[in-house]
């Protein structure tokens, strides 16, 4: 399996980084969207105010003409107090035809508003209208006087303040509602299936990632998420046929190419390993070294192809003989070959060798050149050693005696063990 992935810091997440660039852009689009809501609703509410107004000015028109006609003030000073109820007018004023007041009111306090507000209704707070006297039976109308109405630009001010914060309220529930169903939507559709394959490619085994756990997106197949997933896997699979091809080499390198056992390379590499596991256990370590006897001879008389596979046939027999997985049978070169024993001192190491040399007197290989017996036989050379921690490279005076003893094997006589006393 792969190394543990630390885990996300939920404000590092994708959905909450998705969940608050899309409440950014919703808040920038809200400003956006309330800032027209706004002026829309201001250029609807200028339009509200002059017609409210003008049909004020249209009701009362009749009855202050006759106030203005009959030059009763007591009726105009009713019609001014009609029109001022309420707060959005300022003043109101009542003259005759010969420009004399008749009734007039006005608010007693003074005007606040700011610069917005005076820029947006500024101009539609004065209104004039001429009072004309209808006498009836088709006589024409006669003049007599006008009335004359200012708004309260404080009091349209206020309206406009509520109105506003109303529809900017509304204005930002909205991008938020659109913002939280685009959080969902995004996440259930884009960011779910982003997290699957993210799942999938932590789960997977760094040593088999042709094998990783791929994701079935349903209706991503078709689309950039799907065609992702897609290119992931021919990448996953290309590393691991990459990996397969480079174990199969590192296998080829560390093999004999006629035998099939462990090589020199392999040798070389394995023993200062064993060595350095043996110092941390505090275990014995052994090795045999081994030598076909007189194989010139065997070569020259049977021939290079019988020789091959008797090369072979001693390689399988000793790696028959020594099958645990922590020892190491090798083709050291030529016609001699090494054991590594883990966990065995020099008196379990006679005993292997002995098997050995029992099998290969098994395989009952003809040589007629042999000069002590009549088929193939080799000569063992034994060393042992407990490795100390202070001796690193004790694994090379350890090849070295082994060798010795082999070569002393070799000098006595052959087809024979010889060990350490």
């Amino acid at each position: 399996m792969s190394a543990p992935t630390a885990p996300v810091r939920r404000s590092r997440s994708l959905t909450v980084k998705q969940a608050v660039l899309t409440l950014i852009i919703a808040g920038l689009l809200s400003l956006v969207a309330g800032s027209v809501e706004l002026a829309r609703d201001a250029r609807l509410m200028r339009e509200e105010v002059e017609s409210q107004t003008r049909h004020l000015l249209t009701l009362v028109d009749g009855t202050a003409a006759e106030a203005a006609f009959q030059l009763n003030p007591d009726l105009a000073s009713q019609v001014a107090e009609g029109l001022f109820s309420g707060d959005r007018v300022a003043r109101v004023t009542l003259r005759d035809d010969f420009g004399r007041i008749m009734a007039s009111h006005e608010r007693d306090a003074a005007e606040t508003a700011n610069w917005l507000v005076r820029r947006l209704f500024g101009d539609i707070l004065h209104y004039r209208r001429s009072l004309e006297y209808d006498p009836g039976q088709g006589a024409p109308t006669t003049p007599v006087g006008e009335i004359e109405l200012t708004l309260a630009l404080d009091s349209l001010g206020r309206d406009f303040m509520n109105r506003s914060l109303l529809v900017f309220t509304l204005s930002v529930i909205k991008a938020l509602a659109i913002a939280a169903l685009m959080v969902v939507a995004f996440h259930a559709f884009i960011t779910r299936p982003l997290l699957r394959v993210h799942a999938a490619i932590v789960d997977t085994d760094p040593r088999r990632p042709g094998e990783w756990p791929k994701p079935r997106l349903g209706r991503h197949a078709d689309d950039e998420l799907g065609h992702l997933v897609e290119s992931l896997d021919r990448l996953l699979r290309a590393f691991q046929r990459g990996l397969d091809q480079r174990d199969q080499l590192h296998q080829i390198s560390t093999l004999d190419g006629l035998t099939g056992i462990a090589n020199r390379r392999r040798f070389d590499s394995f023993l200062p390993d064993a060595w350095q596991r043996a110092r941390r256990s505090r275990q014995p370590l052994s090795l045999i070294f081994i030598d076909i006897d007189n194989f010139k001879d065997f070569n020259d008389h049977y021939g290079h192809v019988i020789g091959d596979d008797t090369l072979r046939d001693v390689a399988r027999t000793l790696s028959a003989a020594v099958p645990r997985a922590t020892d190491l049978v090798a083709r050291y070169g030529g016609e001699e070959f090494v054991c590594v024993l883990a966990d065995t001192d020099l008196g379990g190491a006679r005993r292997v060798a002995d098997r050995l040399r029992e099998a290969i007197h098994a395989l009952a290989i003809p040589h007629a050149g042999a000069p002590r017996a009549d088929h193939v036989t080799a000569s063992f050379g034994v060393a042992a050693a407990h490795p100390a921690e202070a001796d690193e490279f004790g694994f090379e005076a350890l090849l070295e005696r082994a060798d010795g003893q082999l070569y002393r094997a070799k000098h006595q006589g052959r087809d024979q063990i010889v060990w350490e006393s």
